[in-house]
């Protein structure tokens, strides 16, 4: 008989989460008080670099409400250095990193001293009254000057500013990957620079931490996307017993890689509060979010193509310079690395060299931002396509084509090394093209361009592919990253037949506990409503590592599934003694044990109320049908799609406007529809906000000017286009499920599909780039000939 169960699998379910998020009945980190909770305010420097002379805090200690006043050199014998897991190199060079400074300031927000007090006001107030003699040292601000000879430092016993060079290079001569070959033979060869604007996660909700030290274990509360590796990092940090600490990240209000972090709040809250004996709050305002949590992009692209004269990619070179900012923080130094595995992109380019050099700077720290490195090496390939399609006349569409990997080509291993499993760039751009209306488009922008409209249509396009699903083991220790890429996963079976899912994986508006009762709905054909997911809490969840990178479906969730498996397996060892048969006689489906052949059956909510009683196990079975599992996968997985965006630009004001944008992105089988697009449309917004409204920016004394959403431009829906999505589907041939990812794809795509459209628009009135973002000013500029 067919089943008419419908599966949960695919279903666009409202999510779990949202009726508490959205109605406030939840707990963020800042929502939480404990008996005899203290408050911690920090003291920032207003200076990008110097030397602290002197220090006083009489006056603060004296303030209504102080409890304690500390300082750095308080803290300097037992503080350590903030950890940097990802040394990229044998000789890289990476300073000490104080969560609170000692003796020298090395960016304007960088944490000199904390006030603790009975009220978070009265730590505010008493802020004020701390007295610092600075001694100014001269800034370093800009990439290029920072490794010219001669030039100041950021951290003199380095004895240079650049902390790093990595390289990639496909072919010695003669091998036929020689880029230097490539390039020399090219019939034509194109260079371009291109600029990746510094960028900031402006995440919902700011930083909190609360820290718990009086109880047998040290309890953080942190707003965190990496409750796991904060637990490691602190106890080798500060040399604590890794047992002896919790760390819980509640409902997380977004990350965006900005919580991808060990950052100096938590350490100075932890010592704090561990000095004191009391709980302790820190939570950061806009501003100081702004400022002093970790900023993105920041790049110097320098790229060189050559080709045929029919089109043909023959060799790519890309020179990076990536700014880290002052200090390397966490995963710093990996992040523009990832990107050298993906400026290959979905062409066939046989040759290729990438040269990255980190260098540092007097200003705040970058770190992984949506996407991390893999946004920056889409824009600079898609935007150098277009480029390269101008110089031969060729349609850029067609030059695409040209070069990409076909669908019957599958898999297929890049001149990067990575193999990608699956994928069908021709149907997501066929797709695209009809949503898009691309040939009605192009005719239109011609006859705007001989009727000399000063209202100029351009037509973006971004053919994109992804690494995500960070990621096997194997692969991150080639590359010297500190930790694995497994995740961890637990099934538990109650007795009444309720199911537990404790994933290693730690969302902050991701939807992990819809899409994880799905998926266990299904394969233990339980109803969805009976599964409940546990997560973000090391006590409960004790492996893991945690959320980034794409990785919590097509790894955390796998994780999910073997677990779920060994459940199965245990309970058919049961219902097979129950139902006096062999193990093997068993078919499992829809939740039911059924003897082959026959209607006899038993269900698997029933087998759990039967271990649990043990009145009749199997001689050897032990009463339990909970399982552990952990995922490492074998690959990347790489979802790709194709973005079209129509720009109109007023060629008089240099005003933009996003006329229509469409997507077509294959993420593989896809586990919740309502999801995905949730996804895909939050990752456009942000990537559009990098084509034309976001810029962290520094004056030159390297005081960051927009350390407020004033100034920092987050657009609203409001400054938004109505988007166009839709799917293809290739599966993925490396998991179970057939999933890719999806969290990032909408903002690698989207970009260098909005500057391509808006150069394609003023490229007859020579242009061929406008540096991020494209604003009014930059773009009549460009027009006008202020900047090319």
């Amino acid at each position: 008989m067919t089943s008419t169960v419908e599966p949960e699998v695919g279903r666009a379910r409202l999510r779990k989460e949202d009726a508490r998020l959205i109605t406030g009945r939840t707990r963020w980190t800042d929502n939480i008080t404990l008996p005899g909770l203290l408050h911690m305010a920090i003291l920032r420097s207003p200076v990008a670099h110097a030397r602290i002379t002197n220090i006083d805090t009489s006056e603060a200690r004296e303030s209504s409400g102080v409890l304690a006043v500390v300082t750095g050199a308080d803290l300097a014998d037992e503080q350590g250095s903030l950890p940097c897991a990802w040394p990229i190199t044998e000789d890289m060079k990476a300073p000490d990193a104080p969560s609170l400074a000692v003796d020298t300031v090395n960016f304007a927000g960088e944490a000199v001293a904390v006030v603790v007090a009975r009220s978070s006001y009265e730590a505010h107030d008493a802020l004020d009254a701390i007295d610092v003699d600075y001694e100014d040292l001269p800034v370093v601000l800009d990439m290029q000057e920072a490794i010219a000879d001669g030039a100041d430092l950021v951290h003199p016993g380095l004895g240079t500013n650049s902390s790093a060079t990595w390289i990639f290079d496909s072919g010695e001569a003669g091998s036929g990957g020689n880029v230097d070959e490539a390039l020399g033979q090219g019939e034509v060869v194109v260079e371009r620079t291109f600029r990746q604007q510094r960028l900031i996660p402006a995440f919902m909700e700011p930083r909190s931490v609360v820290v718990d030290p009086t109880g047998e274990q040290i309890t953080m509360w942190s707003a965190t996307q990496i409750p796991h590796i904060l637990r490691l990092m602190l106890a080798m940090t500060l040399g604590l017993p890794e047992h002896k600490v919790r760390v819980i990240a509640p409902d997380v209000g977004g990350g965006f890689g900005g919580k991808l972090q060990v950052t100096p709040e938590e350490v100075i809250s932890l010592l704090v509060a561990r000095k004191l004996g009391r709980p302790v709050k820190y939570t950061e305002s806009r501003s100081e979010s702004l400022q002093s949590a970790h900023h993105g992009r920041d790049q110097i692209q320098k790229l060189t193509m050559s080709a045929r004269r029919d089109g043909t990619i023959t060799g790519l070179k890309v020179d990076l310079l990536a700014d880290m900012g002052a200090y390397l923080r966490l995963v710093t130094p990996g992040v523009p690395i990832l990107g050298a595995f993906m400026f290959n992109a979905i062409y066939k380019i046989p040759a290729y060299r990438f040269t990255c050099t980190n260098v540092f700077t007097n200003k705040t720290p970058t770190d992984a931002y949506r996407g991390a490195g893999r946004p920056e090496a889409t824009f600079a390939i898609e935007r150098m396509m277009d480029e390269v399609a101008v110089e031969l006349g060729m349609e850029p569409l067609e030059l695409r084509e040209k070069n990409w990997i076909k669908h019957e080509e599958f898999p297929f291993t890049t001149v990067s090394t990575l193999t990608y499993d699956s994928g069908n760039y021709e149907a997501a751009t066929e797709k695209a093209k009809e949503l898009f209306g691309y040939d009605a488009l192009r005719a239109e922008q011609a006859e705007r361009r001989a009727q000399g409209d000063p209202v100029q249509l351009g037509i973006g396009i971004s053919t994109f592919t992804e690494m995500c699903g960070l990621a096997p083991s194997r692969v991150l220790g080639s590359l010297s990253y500190g930790a694995g890429g497994w995740e961890h996963a637990a099934v538990r079976m109650l007795p009444t037949g309720k199911v537990e899912v404790v994933t290693g994986s730690s969302p902050h508006g991701q939807g992990h506990e819809t899409a994880w009762s799905q998926i266990v709905a299904d394969q233990l054909g339980v109803p969805f409503d009976d599964v409940e997911v546990l997560h973000g809490d090391t006590q409960s969840s004790h492996k893991g590592l945690d959320t980034y990178g794409s990785r919590s479906l097509t790894v955390g969730a796998m994780a999910v599934l073997k677990a779920g498996a060994k459940v199965i397996e245990k309970a058919r060892t049961v219902a097979a003694h129950m139902m006096e048969c062999s193990p093997d006689d068993l078919e499992f489906a829809h939740g039911k044990f059924t003897v082959k052949g026959t209607d006899s059956s038993t269900g698997i909510q029933d087998v759990a109320l039967a271990v649990f009683a043990a009145h009749d196990l199997p001689d050897g079975v032990e009463p339990s049908l909970d399982s552990e599992a952990t995922f490492d996968p074998e690959n990347f997985s790489f979802p790709h799609g194709t973005h079209l965006c129509a720009a109109e630009v007023d060629t008089e004001t240099g005003a933009v406007r996003l006329r229509s944008y469409v997507s077509v992105d294959d993420v593989g089988a896809v586990v919740n529809p309502l999801i995905v697009e949730g996804q895909v449309h939050g990752g456009l917004a942000q990537g559009i906000a990098q084509a034309l409204f976001e810029e962290a920016v520094h004056d030159e004394s390297g005081t960051l000017t927009t350390g407020t959403l004033v100034d920092y431009l987050v657009p609203s829906a409001a400054d938004l286009p109505s988007f166009t999505t839709d799917r293809t589907e290739t599966r993925s041939t490396t998991n179970e499920l057939g999933v890719k990812g999806v969290g990032e794809a909408g903002t690698i795509a989207s970009t260098p599909a909005v500057v391509n459209a808006i150069v394609d628009a003023v490229r007859h009135l020579g242009v061929n780039d406008i540096e991020m973002p494209c604003t009014p000013m930059r773009v009549w500029q460009a027009i006008h000939g202020g900047a090319r």
